[in-house]
This record gives structure tokens, C-alpha cells and sequence, in this order.
């Protein structure tokens, strides 16, 4: 496996924490994508994102400084120095974001000694200048050693045409784009629970430390992106884009920095190919991780559970600290249908037993996306999907609902990543949800789609509206199906004229002759209906 590390035309956003680094980083790339918060320290992870004024790759990256100032603990800012130092090794470009409306801070002045042992070019960018009346401070960035600053307000976007023109000054002009031809890459996704590896797994596909790890829950809190590809038996690549998620929270232990976390999270996981939903070995499936398989599930995203940790497991077997299992083999098994039971209703997604602190297995996962990712682009013959759901109602009819039973005309396959169908039935009214379940669960075993969401789209037959051969359809195909169908109408015979020997009082009543036994007629009180009616009428007599 070989990792993207040569990044060309790439600038990298740097300064001391609560500069507006993450602000000015999603104003220069156009949407929303790093976490911006009042909170300093939020942003850890180095962030990348291409930008096409100018075609060149942006990096926001976590304040310098932060244990100093006692806003993170010594591991994480640790880390969050590691990736600076990996952004200003790949950049050709370093902006230096100060506050104008504090001035050149001593740690500002600490940041510039490190860009000038770094032999970077850099341009200062004085953000935080919404208004005129803020510009009072910019002379002091001239101590900064770089040159004249940039008044930027990366809020209400003043100075950013500035900042733009000065950044593809230095950077020269825009390359052509580079034509692809072959399949683009598959986009992975690492979900599941705080502290359960999603960054040490991450890391281990990379091949690298591009991911904070530390035993601190909630450490990854912006989505992180990264390229990697692998060689494959028959020498073509398999291109990647994985991406590591924050871990998800139960609502009431969520504030507005885990709300954004988990909002930036969702958006990512709604446009991924493929989602390994890692699980802790130690723990099982617990009631977060059942809310977020559901989720995903609705997503129609492919899936892979991935039980991490699992070299502890084989570590209490070695010592004897499990009882219950003769050897690991049985508890592995054992824990398999645990999870096949707990997390039914997902469609029958590969389980892999990995370790991210030893490497086991973690090649499989993605042999395992790769294959989940194939299913899902499949092409299901309408002949074939017809006769599997003709065979699955044959050998379970579904049940009688108000005196009618559902009846399935038609099916066929309008999409795929994810897989659709459409069914035409008598009425959707009928289908129960526990009989879609079969009729899914059934289509998932006949065609080994194994970890790819399946969704049915029930169409019922058109309601008619009024009594049959009135009013007037709609549309030619109405109108020759009336034409055709509609019953030849007699004429009305002319009524009588009254007798001149009678009077005429009111209407006249024109007899009609018999067709039948005559029927006694009933009013609404005379009709026997009960004993309890009987009795109401003698009552009121």
C-alpha cells in the first residue's frame, strides 16, 4: 500500500488558537467544512480541501500553542504539533493568521521564528478586521518580518479579493486539469463510538500517524480526508478517499461543539460509499451503536462491522480470563451471532475481527469495501427479480388486510448505490412491514448482496373516483376505456298527462310494473332490528 504524502500547490493556515484559522479556511474554500467555535483549541485534525480559484489544495491546522495555554491536555497538543510540522513540510505556501485586534502577540512572534527556521514563504493575514475602526494594530505585523499584511475579515468576507490575488501571485498560474479516465475512488468512512479506534484503524490503513490518537474520547472532531490506493493480484490500483468521523454521543451528553461535530459527521457519512462501523470487542453492541446502524442503514450507504481490539480478546484467552469458551474460535463465533442478532435489521454486512494496535486483519477491510462496493453497482434482470418475489409470496403468502390480500403486478430496478426497486401492487395499504422485511431479506439471499442496503419503492394501483361509468375520465386512454365499456342507455318514455276527471294535486305518480316478489316495506322504527330495538319502540309508543 503507498500513501499520498507529495502535495503540489498546497497553502497551509497556521497561527496561535481563536485567530479565525477555521473561519478564513471555509470563506477561501466555499462551503462549510472545518468546525468553527468560539471555544480556542477546537480544531485538531489537519484539514484538507481543494479550492478551484486558483487550483490549489488548503490545509487549516490546529492552533500552535495551545498546551502553553493550558486549553488542551500535553497528548493532544502534542499531536495537533505534529500535524503543523506535517502541513508546513508540504506546503509551499504558509499563511500566518494573526488578531488585529490584539495586536503582535509574544506567541505570534514565536510562530514567525518557526516559519523562518521552516524556509517557507508566508503571508500574514490580519483577520478579525470587520471594520475600519479595527485597523488601528496593523503596523505592529510589520515586526512579524514578512512584509506588508493583509487586512482580511474572514466573517464578513473584507479584503478577501486581496488575500486572493496576493496568494495566486505566489503560487503562479492555475495548471490545466489533470483527465482521469479510469473509475473514481470509492469513498470509506470510519464511524461508531468515542475511544473505540476509529482513529488508530484510520492510521493503519494510512500506513502513517495522520490521525490524532490518544485515549482521550472525543479527540477527532472534524471530519478528516485522506487518499491512499493499494495494488491489487492483477496489477491495476484501487484508489481510496477514507474518511475519519467524530464519535457519536447520546443526546444528553452533547453540547454545541459535539452538535456541529456530529452535523459535520452526517454530511460526510451521506455521501460515502462504503461505512465501517467499528465496534469494541470489549463492549459489544451497545445502545449508541444500534441508534447509529439504524441511521446508516436509512442512509442506503454500504456497510462492513469491523470489531476492533480483538487482540485483547486473544490476550485473555491466552492468560485464562474468559470463562465459558473452550478457545477463541468459539467465542469468536459466539460473538458473531451476538452481533447478528442485536443489529438485525441491517442487510448482512461483512464482520471482521481486526486489530489496530497489531495489524490484524486490517488489510481484509479493504478487500471487504471493495466487494461491498461492487454489489452495490449491480444490475438486477427484471425477469429475474419478477420470479424471485413471485416465489417468495408463493412460498409465504402475505395475510388477509380488510378482507384483501396484497398482490405484487410488477417489480423492477430503477437505481443503484443503492439498490431500488420499484413494485407495482394492488395497494401499498396491504404490505405490512414485517412482509417488506421478508420480501428484502429474501432478495438479499437469492442475489449475495451482502452489506448493501436494499429499498423497496411501492406503487399502488390508482384509486377510482366516483361510481363506475360516471363522471367524466380523463385523458384519451380514460375516455376509449369509458367508450368501449359503457352500457348502451334507453331513452326515457314521455310521462303521462294526467287524467282531465282527476285533479291534479302535487306530482303524479306514474306506476311502474313489478319485476319481482313485492317486498314489505319498512320504516325506520317498524324494522325489527333487536329485542333491545323492539323494546326502545313499545318504550315510545
Amino acid at each position: 500500500m503507498e500513501r499520498n504524502t507529495e502535495i503540489s500547490r498546497a497553502v497551509a493556515i497556521v497561527g496561535r488558537p481563536n485567530v479565525g484559522k477555521s473561519r478564513l479556511f471555509n470563506r477561501l474554500v466555499g462551503r462549510r467544512i472545518s468546525i468553527v467555535h468560539d471555544q480556542p483549541g477546537v480544531t485538531r485534525d489537519l484539514i484538507t480541501a481543494e479550492v478551484h480559484e486558483g487550483r490549489y489544495t488548503l490545509m487549516d491546522t490546529g492552533g500552535i500553542g495551545l498546551y502553553k495555554a493550558e486549553l488542551t491536555p500535553k497528548v493532544v497538543a502534542d499531536a495537533v504539533e505534529e500535524q503543523v510540522g506535517f502541513a508546513l513540510a508540504a506546503a509551499s505556501l504558509v499563511l500566518l493568521v494573526v488578531d488585529a485586534t490584539e495586536g503582535c502577540t509574544p506567541l505570534d512572534l514565536e510562530v514567525a521564528t518557526q516559519l523562518r527556521q521552516a524556509g517557507k514563504r508566508v503571508i500574514v493575514a490580519a483577520n478579525k478586521a470587520d471594520t475600519e475602526d479595527r485597523d488601528g494594530l496593523y503596523g505592529e505585523f510589520f515586526e512579524l518580518g514578512f512584509g506588508e499584511p493583509v487586512l482580511v475579515s474572514a466573517e464578513h468576507g473584507r479584503g478577501m479579493p486581496q488575500l486572493i490575488a496576493r496568494i495566486q501571485a505566489v503560487l503562479g498560474p492555475a495548471p490545466l486539469p489533470e483527465r482521469d479516465d479510469g473509475p473514481r475512488a470509492i469513498r470509506l468512512a470510519l464511524a461508531g463510538r468515542p475511544n473505540v479506534g476509529k482513529s488508530s484503524l484510520g492510521n493503519r490503513l494510512l500506513g502513517g500517524s495522520r490521525l490524532i490518537v490518544s485515549e482521550i474520547a472525543g479527540t477527532t472532531r472534524d471530519p478528516v480526508r485522506s487518499r491512499l490506493s493499494r495494488a491489487k493480484a492483477d496489477g491495476s490500483k484501487a484508489s481510496f478517499v477514507l474518511v475519519d468521523t467524530a464519535g457519536r454521543r447520546t443526546a444528553n451528553k452533547r453540547d454545541t461543539l459535539d452538535f456541529f461535530s456530529q452535523t459535520r459527521a452526517d454530511e460526510i457519512l451521506a455521501e460515502t460509499d462504503v461505512v465501517f462501523l467499528v465496534l469494541d470487542s470489549g463492549q459489544g453492541v451497545t445502545r449508541i451503536d444500534k441508534q447509529l446502524a439504524g441511521e446508516l442503514a436509512l442512509l442506503g450507504c454500504g456497510l462492513v462491522i469491523v470489531v476492533n481490539k480483538w487482540d485483547l480478546a486473544k490476550q485473555a484467552f491466552r492468560e485464562e480470563n474468559i470463562d465459558g469458551f473452550e478457545d477463541e474460535e468459539e467465542f469468536r463465533s459466539k460473538f458473531r451471532s451476538a452481533v447478528r442478532r442485536e443489529l438485525f435489521f441491517l442487510p448482512d454486512p461483512p464482520l471482521l475481527f481486526v486489530s489496530a494496535k497489531t495489524g490484524l486483519r486490517a488489510e481484509d477491510m479493504l478487500d471487504a469495501a471493495e466487494g461491498v462496493f461492487q454489489r452495490a453497482g449491480a444490475t438486477i434482470p427484471t425477469g429475474r427479480i419478477n420470479r424471485v418475489i413471485q416465489d417468495l409470496m408463493t412460498k409465504r403468502p402475505p395475510r388477509m388486510v380488510s378482507g384483501k390480500r396484497f398482490k405484487c403486478y410488477y417489480v423492477t430496478q430503477v437505481s443503484k448505490r443503492p439498490i431500488r426497486f420499484r413494485l407495482f401492487c394492488n395497494s401499498e395499504e396491504r404490505l405490512e412491514d414485517a412482509y417488506q422485511r421478508f420480501l428484502v431479506k429474501g432478495v438479499h439471499e437469492e442475489f449475495d448482496l451482502a452489506g448493501v442496503p436494499v429499498f423497496l419503492d411501492i406503487v399502488g394501483k390508482p384509486k377510482q373516483t366516483g361510481r363506475r361509468g360516471s363522471g367524466t375520465p380523463v385523458g384519451t386512454e380514460g375516455a376509449a376505456f369509458a367508450a368501449a365499456s359503457a352500457k348502451p342507455v334507453a331513452k326515457e318514455s314521455p310521462k303521462p298527462a294526467p287524467s282531465a276527471s282527476k285533479p291534479r294535486i302535487g306530482k303524479v305518480r306514474v306506476s311502474r310494473p313489478s319485476t319481482g316478489p313485492k317486498k314489505k316495506a319498512y320504516t325506520r322504527w317498524d324494522k325489527p332490528r333487536s329485542l333491545k330495538g323492539r323494546a326502545a319502540r313499545q318504550a315510545r309508543k
